[in-house]
């Protein structure tokens, strides 16, 4: 299986679908996950994007493009979905999103063992309604 093939599968079942078993042949069980400062460990990444998932019961992600280098996946993609649970403090709105995300995974004997992840968060608080809007505040010295 093409390295890609395995990002797709690791974005098809566990993001889009919630099948995280799916990924227990598609990751190292002690990867290590920079996005989120999670301890190197599969099982943790579950847990957190179970978390999304709860408060984002309809969450999905689009690939756009993907780039292979080596050892290594590059992915621009689309984030959707519906704040139906708590997400960083906010209680839920029933607003929808659509975000940027870009994705690098490093491989080794065909699974990932390393992820860095870059969703535009401040573009998802501000769909959401959890920026505060107003004139900004003066630049200090």
């Amino acid at each position: 299986m093409q390295l890609a093939d395995v990002f797709r599968r690791v974005i098809d079942e566990g993001f889009n679908r919630g099948n995280f078993d799916a990924w227990d042949d598609c990751m190292a069980q002690q990867m290590a996950e920079h996005q989120y400062g999670l301890p190197p460990a599969l099982a943790e990444l579950k847990r957190a994007i179970g978390a999304l998932r709860a408060a984002f019961p309809d969450f999905h992600l689009t690939i756009d493009d993907t780039v292979t280098n080596g050892d290594t996946v590059w992915a621009r993609m689309t984030a959707t979905g519906t704040h139906r649970g708590p997400f960083f403090g906010l209680a839920p709105t029933g607003k929808t999103f659509s975000i940027c995300v870009i994705d690098v995974c490093r491989f080794e004997n065909g699974k990932i063992v390393e992820h860095w992840g870059v969703p535009d968060r401040f573009a998802l608080l501000d769909q959401l309604g959890g920026l505060r809007r107003g004139a900004p505040e003066p630049a200090r010295a």
